[in-house]
């Protein structure tokens, strides 16, 4: 229960002056002695999912302003208490009228290893893209959204190392059911339907030079060929089908393919896949999981 001298009462006049600010306590600046548990460093303390509108740079040149999910991070030595969580967000908000590329956020993790005193840094901005697509024979365009990030980690020797993250969304067909279809229409002239279903790609790759959401879309439209259609009418929808018929794939076809075309990329540095075809015939969805296999390299 309060005491009864405590006002509950806000107070919309009152101003703050230097004096009171200064007597306000801080305990996440605190002294080792108020740690609780081990007193060890931590790799990351920071804020995730805060959100705001940026400035994302495209291929050509121009922008998409859209909603950015970040997550923002700093490594804790040991000996310390904490770090000021609200200066994740106060520095990032210096650079909120930014052109945004992958190269954009060294500047921001240099600017939080210097307000927060920290070894190292990093940042990851998820975002959903729309690029236009053009329907197969019908000459209709759609948008298709594209779940990216990109990422970047500064680590304690001001080495910068820069990454993207994408889920690429793609039809699969069954090359065994296709077979057991066909034969089941040779042999005993029976209507049959191989399936497939709609799959996803989740890639990462590390990256060397200057790369953008339109190249990795790119690469996976060519090493895959079927990805999901946004405007269809009934001559889309044939070709479709004859696409499909065309690029059947198993799951490890799909890792394997994506593989290739990755691997001929001078600007990719290092990779790793993990495909999932969420099964029409089956209860569970089928995985498989790649990557370039560099020494210490992503697994």
């Amino acid at each position: 229960m309060l005491s009864q001298s405590v006002k509950r009462f806000y107070d919309p006049t009152f101003t703050i002056s230097p004096e009171y600010k200064e007597s306000l306590p801080d305990l996440q600046n605190g002294p080792a002695s108020l740690i609780e548990g081990a007193n060890v460093p931590i790799q990351q303390v920071g804020i995730s999912n805060f959100k705001l509108p940026l400035h994302i740079k495209k291929r050509d040149g121009k922008t998409h302003l859209l909603e950015v999910s970040v997550d923002g991070y700093v490594s804790l030595d040991a000996n310390k208490k904490g770090i000021n969580m609200s200066r994740i967000m106060r520095t990032f908000y210096r650079f909120k009228d930014e052109v945004f590329t992958l190269d954009t956020l060294e500047s921001v993790l240099q600017a939080y290893k210097e307000d927060l005193g920290a070894q190292e840094a990093f940042l990851r901005l998820n975002f959903s893209f729309p690029l236009l697509k053009p329907s197969l024979r019908s000459g209709m365009e759609g948008y298709q959204y594209y779940e990216v990030s990109l990422e970047g980690h500064l680590d304690s020797y001001g080495r910068f190392n820069k990454f993207m993250h994408l889920n690429f969304v793609y039809s699969s067909a069954c090359p065994c059911s296709y077979e057991l279809a066909e034969h089941a229409r040779e042999v005993r002239n029976i209507a049959t339907i191989p399936h497939s279903q709609r799959s996803v790609a989740e890639i990462t790759v590390a990256l060397k030079d200057t790369f953008y959401v339109e190249d990795l879309v790119e690469i996976c439209r060519e090493a895959l060929q079927t990805e999901t259609q946004v405007m269809v009418k009934r001559e889309d929808e044939q070709a479709f089908a004859e696409l499909n018929g065309a690029y059947q794939k198993f799951v490890e076809d799909a890792a394997r393919l994506l593989y290739q075309e990755l691997d001929s990329y001078n600007s990719i540095r290092d990779f790793v896949v993990r495909c999932a075809h969420l099964e029409s015939l089956h209860s569970h969805d089928a995985v498989s999981r790649i990557c370039k296999g560099l020494p210490n390299g992503l697994r």
